[in-house]
């Protein structure tokens, strides 16, 4: 049962609205950082059950990161979901080949950001 997400969003208002999203809707429990630098140290630390990344952040991008975190012994089974505006085909296919479990798109509905999270959880673990 998915409870733990980790989100690492550079936008704050963005991160605002997912959190609400995530956490009143879905009922899960969200950890937040502003960068893919800050998203290893803290999956080491609080152990989340599935990452949530947005693609386009300074410093350590999502795809930079999700290889970072598939090259840590103790996170590469962690399953990665992209949130990002970049949604054509082949962005989400060349997604999919790093790692990433989904991709859901920017702007993405508040109501059902938490339900998307869980059928892409529930896919990957059928």
């Amino acid at each position: 049962m998915l409870t733990t997400i980790l989100y690492a969003e550079d936008e704050e208002d963005i991160r605002e609205i997912a959190i609400l999203a995530i956490e009143a809707i879905g009922g899960f429990e969200v950890i937040t950082c502003h960068s893919g630098v800050d998203v290893i140290e803290l999956a080491l630390k609080f152990k989340p059950q599935l990452i949530l990344l947005d693609v386009m952040m300074p410093i350590m991008d999502g795809p930079t990161t999700l290889l970072a975190l598939k090259q840590h012994p103790d996170l590469q089974s962690i399953p990665v979901v992209f949130l990002t505006a970049k949604i054509m085909n082949d962005e989400v296919t060349h997604f999919t080949k790093l790692g990433a479990i989904g991709v859901i798109g920017k702007p993405f509905d508040p109501l059902t950001l938490a339900a998307q999270i869980q059928t892409l959880w529930d896919a990957h673990y059928a």
